[in-house]
């Protein structure tokens, strides 16, 4: 039997938990023992590393976040401690490796195999959806789910009060989540860092919307944009002369119970890994788009830069 350990690195996101399930029941079916590598790469350095059984993963499939933990590895950066993490793996004689994380976390196992050749396999899981390569990322449609929730609430109050509300997304310089967000709360306003924008382009527009009766408007905003929020806020408030407010997401936008959508794609991304390693792939992203699941070399992901599709961006006002 072969040996096969699964990590989490970076920020989590709904739907880890629902991988960790798929890979201990997927992995004992195909005859491999599975290991779980507690706290990303800082546990691969400091040795916590366990096996796993079924009892590990009973009742987790409905909990957002990652029962084995994740973090960001300054550590990880440093040749030595990689060089500790891969003395730590072949103790355990495990050979193969699944890594849960975004682009800082391909970029750092892009390192590890080159040194190590350790066998792996990456699965994009950010809500950014920021991964080159990759149409879909685990976690985005529970994190699209709850902004939706959260953006609905705030109407109620916006039009109640007849305020401006500026809601801000994560996202990093990615405005998926806020654009698609926008295209479906019916928002007035959307802002990301792929399109420039002028606000005083839209002020005569306002006016006359509020002279025609409109009582509020939501402005969705992504965190890489080139103003503060407070800012935008602010130019209603001055320029438009309605009452405003900002409403940051935050973190609420990272947890959440995983949607369906996400425990399907968990199941089927890593079942697509551990496939992809039986049949001797030695590094590789699993990748999604419009023709389904597909592998690219880790070069090709993280050497590259991630672009929103230009058909969504058409979608912007």
């Amino acid at each position: 039997m072969k040996n096969i350990a699964i990590l989490c690195s970076g920020g989590d996101v709904s739907g880890m938990n629902p991988a960790l399930k798929r890979f201990v029941e997927y992995a004992l079916e195909k005859n491999l023992t599975p290991y779980f590598v507690y706290d990303g790469y800082e546990g691969l350095i400091d040795n916590n590393i366990k096996e796993a059984s079924y009892s590990d993963v009973s009742g987790i499939i409905t909990r957002g976040g990652t029962k084995i933990g994740s973090a960001r590895s300054s550590r990880f950066m440093q040749k030595k401690f990689r060089q500790c993490a891969k003395k730590n793996l072949d103790a355990l004689d495990i050979s193969l490796l699944i890594v849960l994380g975004g682009d800082g976390s391909f970029r750092g196992l892009d390192i590890f195999y080159k040194e190590h050749k350790i066998k792996f396999c990456g699965i994009p899981s950010t809500i950014d959806n920021d991964i080159n390569g990759t149409d879909y990322c685990l976690g985005v449609d529970t994190a699209l789910n709850i902004i939706k929730t959260s953006v609905d609430a705030i109407r109620d109050t916006a039009s109640s009060f007849k305020r401006a509300f500026i809601i801000e997304t994560m996202g990093r310089e990615c405005g998926y989540l806020a654009l698609i967000t926008y295209i479906t709360s019916g928002s007035e306003l959307c802002l990301i860092p792929e399109k420039k924008y002028d606000l005083n382009t839209y002020e005569e527009d306002f006016k006359q919307q509020i002279k025609n009766g409109r009582r509020y408007f939501i402005v969705i905003a992504s965190e890489g944009i080139q103003q503060e929020s407070q800012e935008i806020a602010d130019w209603f408030e001055e320029k438009i002369g309605i009452e405003s407010r900002v409403s940051i997401l935050g973190h609420i936008q990272r947890g959440g119970n995983p949607t369906v959508k996400d425990r399907v794609m968990a199941y089927k991304f890593v079942t697509q890994a551990i496939d992809a390693l039986l049949e001797g792939v030695e590094e590789a992203i699993i990748c999604y788009d419009r023709f389904g699941f597909n592998l690219k070399g880790i070069e090709e992901v993280v050497n590259n830069p991630h672009k929103l599709d230009r058909e969504l961006i058409k979608l912007l006002k």
